[in-house]
């Protein structure tokens, strides 16, 4: 566990409404628009790395999903997230988790991931995630473009092209698609976001 990386987190979210950080989401629409493309059962295993309190699994079970996942390193996050679900929120699977130190127990039918693999900037953080996401069967990673910004939350991030994320997981996934979306954040700036949608080689 990255103590620091922990540390971080946590008081972001302590400190910080989600009205005051710029990850904020009220609908996820390209995230949910991707998953819809892959005509998935309601059954499907669905993880979201770095949810923290995202609106994601609120969609998700709004849509009859019933085997979600959320993992978060800040605790404090999930906590968030639970209580605006209320009862729902005891239908979601919630591990707080380095991304790093996850050693996942089942196989997912959809990884997904918006804003959290950027954060892994060595080469050595990268190569541990491709490892820990290989055997799922979907993988959706949204991460900065190079048109987006060099640093989130005041911690350095990678960006990416379409060309560098798809080579990233080449050795397990297939492209199937990519997009560019402009985030508005909740106080008023604009980030692009890089999206790309890729299958297991293996399925």
């Amino acid at each position: 566990m990255n103590v620091d990386r922990k540390k971080h987190w946590e008081t972001v979210y302590e400190t910080k409404s989600p009205d005051e950080v710029s990850w904020t989401q009220e609908i996820p629409k390209t995230s949910l628009a991707i998953i819809d493309s892959f005509g998935l059962d309601q059954s499907a295993k669905i993880i979201d790395i770095g949810g923290g309190d995202s609106k994601l699994v609120d969609h998700l079970l709004g849509k009859g999903f019933t085997n979600i996942t959320v993992l978060d390193i800040s605790e404090k996050a999930l906590e968030r997230a639970k209580h605006r679900l209320g009862e729902k929120g005891k239908m979601v699977t919630w591990i707080v988790s380095d991304i790093l130190d996850f050693q996942p127990i089942e196989t997912y039918n959809v990884w997904h991931d918006r804003a959290a693999f950027h954060f892994l900037i060595s080469e050595i953080e990268i190569e541990k995630y491709q490892s820990i996401v290989e055997k799922s069967e979907f993988l959706v990673i949204g991460t900065f473009s190079e048109n987006g910004p060099l640093k989130c939350s005041g911690l350095e991030i990678t960006q990416y092209s379409e060309e560098k994320l798809v080579a990233t997981f080449k050795h397990n996934f297939d492209k199937i698609d990519a997009v560019l979306e402009d985030h508005q954040t909740p106080f008023g700036t604009t980030q692009n976001f890089l999206f790309c949608s890729l299958r297991n080689k293996e399925n």
